[in-house]
């Protein structure tokens, strides 16, 4: 039943009565997968796609390069789990390619955030390098187009 996984991830304010019309079963039937699916920690959290720049809520979103020093006997995750800990870490993912580590943290201002680097992040006995990057607009997340803008891009044709 991974459907329901999927149609849940596009729309989690879908409730188990309407899951069970778009599959064709039984209310209970996506009750009882919706419940092993949290029990088994597939469905992790539900969560709202907000577009913050429509708000009066000033808010800075980072994405951070890291390189690290994988521990001995714990490789990435041991450095990954101290990162991921801090409140101000949205996201931590374990990356391939130039770096090892793509941290994501929100802070109210670019100064919290070099700060949080700074004094937070960089001196992490196992860090080797941060690069900072701030994200300066949303255009698309999570598949949600942020701004649909109708635009024609058709010519004038003057006779």
């Amino acid at each position: 039943m991974e459907e329901i996984l999927e149609i849940l991830e596009k729309n989690n304010k879908l409730t188990e009565e309407q899951i069970a019309v778009m599959l064709g079963k039984s209310v209970q039937e996506v009750k009882e997968a919706i419940k092993k699916y949290e029990d088994e920690k597939v469905i992790v959290g539900y969560s709202t796609l907000i577009n913050w720049d429509k708000t009066n809520k000033e808010k800075v979103i980072t994405l951070i390069e890291v390189k690290v020093t994988p521990q001995r006997g714990e490789g990435f995750d041991k450095v990954a789990e101290r990162i991921y800990r801090y409140p101000e870490v949205k996201a931590c993912y374990l990356m391939s390619g130039g770096f090892d580590l793509t941290v994501i943290i929100e802070g109210k201002t670019m100064k919290e955030v070099a700060l949080f680097v700074a004094e937070k992040l960089a001196p992490l006995e196992s860090v080797l390098s941060t690069a900072t990057h701030f994200v300066l607009k949303k255009y698309k997340d999570e598949g949600i187009t942020f701004e649909d803008k109708e635009k024609d891009d058709r010519e004038a044709v003057v006779l």
